[in-house]
This record gives C-alpha cells, sequence and structure tokens, in this order.
C-alpha cells in the first residue's frame, strides 16, 4: 500500500530565509467515469467503483468532481450536496465510452479523467489514471471466448499504455503489467480493495436462516462464491468436494453462489457426472445484503480460483468470521497471508484434505475465522480512497 497522503502545502526557505510554497494548494478538476457504479447486479469491479467513489466524495471537499454515469447513479452512491461536484447523466445507445464520453471529454476542461472499472474514452484529457483489475485472460485463455479474449487484450493494454498513472488492485497485477506489457513500473501504484462495512460476523440466529431459506440452502454446507466460469475453477472444486465425500463421513451439500457466465453449463454437467448433483446447491446471483448471512453460516469458503486481481470474496469471508481455503496463486496470498488455508488449486487431494480438516476439527475451524477476522481488519475503503486521491493529484500535477 502506498504511504501517507502529501501535506497539500509544503514550505520550503529561501537563502535569504523567505518563505515560498512548494506548490499552491490548487483545486483539481477531477472527472471520473462513473457508468460501472449504476450496475444493480454487482460484481467485483462494479462494486470497487460505487464503494470507491462513494468513499473519495466524502473523504474530499476541496476538489472539484464531474461524474458521468451511464443510467441513473445507484441510490447507494453516497453524493454529497455540495458545492463542487457534478452528476451528469448520458444515455447512449452503443458505444457510450467511445463516442458519448469522448465528446463530453472536447468540451469540458478537466485535470485528470479517472477510469476506475473499463476503458479509457479515445479521446480524452492528457492526464488520466485507470485501475486494472487483472490481467488473468493471459493466463488462461480457454476460459475466454475469443472475442472476448482479443477485447481484455486490445482495452487493457490500450489502457495501460495511454494513461499517466495505472492503478493495480495487487502486486501481482503489478508485476503482470511490468512482464507482460512493458509498462514502466514507476507509473504502477498497488492500491488494495477492502470490503463493506456490512461484512462481519451475523450475531442473530434468525437473519442467517432467513438469507438461507431465500436461496433453499438447508444443513450445513461448504461455499464457492462468484460468477460461474471456467476462471474460477469450480469444477476443481466439485471434484475435491466429491473426492471428500468418499472418503470421509463429512455430509456437508457445496453451495455454489453467484450468476452465471459463459460456459457454466459445463459445470452443471460436471456435478451430475460426479454423481453428487443432489449433494450441491446452486443458489444463482445471492443479494448484497444476504452475503454476509450466506458467508457466515459456511463452514468455510472455498475459493479455488485459477486466477484473481484481487479476491474480494476470501477477504469478505474473513470479514465474516468464515474459514477460507484458496489458491496460493496471484494476489490470493496478498489478500489471505495467513490467516487461510493456500494450496495450489490443481490438486484436489489437498483440497479435498483441506475440507474434511475443517468439517471434522473445530479449534481448526476457530484459529482460522480469529486470524481471518484480524487480516480483514488492515482492508479499509477509506485507505483506498485516500491512496487514490494521492494518485490522482500526483497524476494532474
Amino acid at each position: 500500500m502506498t504511504g501517507d497522503l502529501e501535506p497539500p502545502l509544503a514550505l520550503c526557505y529561501t537563502s535569504t530565509g523567505r518563505i515560498i510554497s512548494r506548490w499552491v494548494d490548487k483545486v483539481v478538476r477531477i472527472g471520473i467515469d462513473a457508468s460501472r457504479a449504476t450496475v444493480r447486479d454487482r460484481t467485483g469491479t462494479e462494486n470497487y467503483s460505487l464503494r470507491l467513489l462513494s468513499e473519495l466524495l466524502q473523504l474530499d471537499a476541496n476538489n472539484e468532481f464531474v461524474l458521468y454515469f451511464r443510467d441513473q447513479p445507484d441510490p447507494k452512491l453516497a453524493v454529497p450536496d455540495r458545492d463542487g461536484v457534478t452528476c451528469r447523466v448520458m444515455t447512449f445507445p452503443r458505444l457510450w465510452t467511445h463516442v458519448r464520453l469522448s465528446w463530453e471529454m472536447l468540451t469540458n476542461s478537466l485535470d485528470v479523467l479517472f477510469v476506475p472499472a473499463h476503458v479509457l474514452p479515445v479521446i480524452h484529457p492528457p492526464h488520466t489514471v485507470v485501475t486494472i483489475h487483472d490481467l488473468g485472460y493471459l493466463y488462461h485463455r480457454h476460459a475466454h471466448r475469443t472475442v472476448d479474449w482479443l477485447h481484455l487484450h486490445a482495452s487493457t493494454l490500450y489502457n495501460a499504455r495511454s494513461a499517466t498513472k495505472v492503478i493495480a488492485d495487487s502486486e501481482a497485477t503489478r508485476r503482470d503489467l511490468v512482464e507482460k506489457y512493458s509498462i514502466d513500473a514507476d507509473k504502477i501504484v498497488t492500491i488494495y480493495l477492502a470490503h463493506d462495512e456490512n461484512f462481519r460476523p451475523v450475531e442473530d440466529p434468525n437473519v442467517v436462516s432467513a438469507a438461507l431459506e431465500r436461496y433453499g440452502i438447508e444443513g450445513e454446507y461448504f461455499l464457492c462464491l462468484g460468477t460461474m466460469q471456467p476462471r474460477k475453477n469450480l469444477s476443481g472444486a466439485l471434484s475435491a468436494y466429491a473426492m471428500m465425500r468418499r472418503l470421509s463421513d463429512v455430509k456437508r451439500k457445496l453451495v455454489i453462489a453467484g450468476k452465471r457466465g459463459w460456459l457454466s453449463e459445463a459445470i452443471v454437467k460436471k456435478a451430475r457426472a460426479l454423481g453428487i448433483e443432489n449433494e450441491v446447491i446452486f443458489t444463482g446471483y445471492v443479494a448484497e445484503e444476504d452475503l454476509p448471512a450466506v458467508l457466515g453460516g459456511a463452514t468455510a469458503l472455498v475459493f479455488m480460483s485459477l486466477y484473481e486481481g484481487f479476491g474480494l470474496p476470501a477477504l469478505e469471508a474473513m470479514a465474516c468470521g468464515t474459514p477460507v481455503i484458496a489458491s496460493n496463486v496471484s494476489s490470493l496470498p496478498e489478500v489471505v497471508g495467513d490467516a487461510g488455508i493456500l494450496l495450489d488449486p490443481q490438486d484436489i487431494a489437498s483440497v479435498s484434505s483441506a475440507m474434511t480438516r475443517i468439517a471434522t476439527e473445530p479449534g481448526l475451524r476457530a484459529e482460522l475465522s480469529g486470524r481471518g477476522l484480524e487480516r480483514a481488519r488492515l482492508f479499509s475503503w477509506r485507505r483506498c480512497a485516500e491512496e487514490t486521491l494521492q494518485v490522482l493529484r500526483e497524476a494532474a500535477d
């Protein structure tokens, strides 16, 4: 994580002792592509946009913000009612970024444009900051349709090379940008994401049981959380779960929670092929307000993703006091640290063994729960916003 914010007015002395300002505390006009903050069924990048923007606007009352929306803002975006904050809702049928947002860049004067979860418009100010969440598509090309892969490759490369400053979710993503795309390391800043305050242990058992009932979850269970797509390695989690059922007396179910993505049908077929379709519960998308209860009710989160730019589900699980079994690849060791069990996501036997241990050893569950709660306290949206604001000011200067 980056250091403390630089003070707004730094002073130095001339040879005659006269005080002069190193730089004036000028008002910076910051434009933000807020289009991802309007998505209702949010996943990781959309949630990042919403929470970061809310925190930035509450944190900074000195600079000017112009927020560009494609649709009406989500009511959860806390836009303060004050001078210096402008919201522009710009509906447009197609090519919103490169046509409609580009037009705004021509007709508005900005000191810096910030794109937290999309792509820079073709016409943009001289000073820009973009967040690049991951380069997982370079490692697992088979997990993407060709057209999606080409779009990800082209847009990420364009972002990384065009931006004045790049924010990476993790050191793993920062290293990838340097090694895969030859981006200057000095212009990349690692700023970690955070979990929302509502991700904490749910004390009321009635709240937990009501949430579980809404999604058809009964009894004790392991949880996989995230969009159903090949990169999440749900096939590996299913295989590990089937092995655990075969080799132990553990009877917990496996809950797979998340909206369906590309090739999700293969995951359902895999459960049938393993003969565990009656033990696996597919909930679909879980509403944000129900996630703490669904996470908190689980024996453990099984998060064997093949690649993550950050891995919010692991952090959210730890914040809820839920033990975590996670992959030891990409950014997940940075997030989980020693607060969970980190394993090779391809080692089915090891994952199966870890699930058995957590199910049968209450002491281990309690230890991992405590470590996870401690670890989760290191991440906050306020710190993320402070470090992001510093990068925006540096880019504008």
